[in-house]
């Protein structure tokens, strides 16, 4: 019995040919990853969750220092993590 390949030759080939630059690629890249920045941003209600302390912690800071990092869509305050995390290990609330 015998199989007849006709015209598969083409679409093996140019499968070969994307392997080969999608495989190329990752190797140029595999050593500088590319940097990505994250800009998570969590809700007030989810920020005791993140920073790791209790939710009346987090209302007395926020009530205390009401010019940490924030954003307000919709009347909905959001934190950036970073940046809250930044604002929070720096010197700036410490220095009363």
């Amino acid at each position: 019995m015998e199989i007849e390949m006709v015209g598969l030759g083409i679409p093996i080939a140019i499968g070969l040919a994307l392997m080969g630059y999608f495989i190329g690629k990752g190797l140029q890249n595999f050593s500088t990853p590319e940097k990505q920045q994250s800009y998570q941003q969590i809700s007030e209600e989810d920020l005791p969750f993140y920073i790791h302390l209790s939710k009346e912690e987090v209302e007395e800071l926020l009530t205390k220092y009401p010019g940490a990092p924030k954003i307000e869509l919709n009347g909905t305050t959001y934190y950036p993590y970073k940046q809250f995390i930044d604002w929070l290990t720096s010197n700036e609330i410490y220095k009363k």
